[in-house]
């Protein structure tokens, strides 16, 4: 899905429209959008490190930064980019790369989420079944039994999906964080809170994920079946998550 930006238009639309159109349609649009040959996050790595090479460390810089931490950079990991980079692009550019990103990141108490048993790693592996960052943290796996726990940051949601099986199968989630929603196909969206417990039957299309204000973790349960497969769907658009 294609990233979409605003920015060029509204700043730069009356003056310069067609640097606009390129910033927005093509820069935005045509090459940050395609996350099937780099992620959001790594672009948004590599965008940092040639900002801070040729130091442009203006509010452009700063805007990139807030780009980034919504791409999955945590603040552990920005420290990291800026010391590397610093051998490389100077040691005044990374001072200065380091005030800007001390006040994107001046909330972030280390991000720590997940419930009792952790936030877990940054999965990029199913980046493209899903809309914003989650983390998988695995938990146990027993013959055909597995268990992980999800995390879902504001605003994160799979793709509708089918947990397809010829005889039992499907799939068991139990929230021990957060605020999420959970919805099969012809049916009305269902909040969840810690505690909560959903049963999905095998082979019914269904999507899940964090609502806007809340981060989300739920243990996934994987329950044996015959013949079992998922199949992923089209995203669940912001015309019906928003509207929830």
């Amino acid at each position: 899905m294609a990233v979409k930006q605003t920015a060029g238009r509204n700043q730069l639309g009356q003056f310069a429209p067609k640097f606009a159109e390129l910033n927005d349609d093509i820069l935005f649009g045509e090459i940050w959008s395609r996350e099937d040959k780099l992620s959001l996050r790594d672009r948004s790595l590599v965008t940092i490190c040639i900002f801070m090479g040729k130091g442009l460390v203006d509010s452009s810089l700063k805007y990139h930064l807030i780009n980034a931490r919504k791409n999955g950079i945590t603040k552990t990991e920005m420290a990291e980019i800026i010391t590397h980079a610093a051998f490389y692009a100077g040691w005044p550019n990374a001072w200065a790369v380091f005030n800007l990103a001390k006040e994107v990141y001046a909330d972030d108490i280390e991000e720590n989420h997940g419930g009792f048993f952790g936030q877990g790693a940054l999965n990029t592996a199913y980046a493209q079944y899903f809309i914003g960052n989650f983390y998988l943290k695995p938990l146990a796996k027993v013959g055909a039994v597995s268990l992980a726990n999800v995390t879902f940051e504001p605003g994160c949601r799979n793709n509708w999906h089918i947990h397809k099986a010829s005889q039992n199968g499907g799939q068991i989630l139990i929230v021990v964080e957060g605020e999420g929603w959970y919805q099969e196909e012809g049916k009305p969206a269902q909040k969840l809170k810690v505690g909560d417990i959903v049963n999905i039957p095998a082979n019914v299309k269904h999507w899940h994920g964090a609502t806007k204000d809340s981060w989300f973790s739920h243990i996934a349960v994987e329950v044996p079946g015959e013949d079992a497969s998922n199949v992923w769907l089209e995203p669940v658009t912001d015309d019906i998550y928003l509207n929830l």
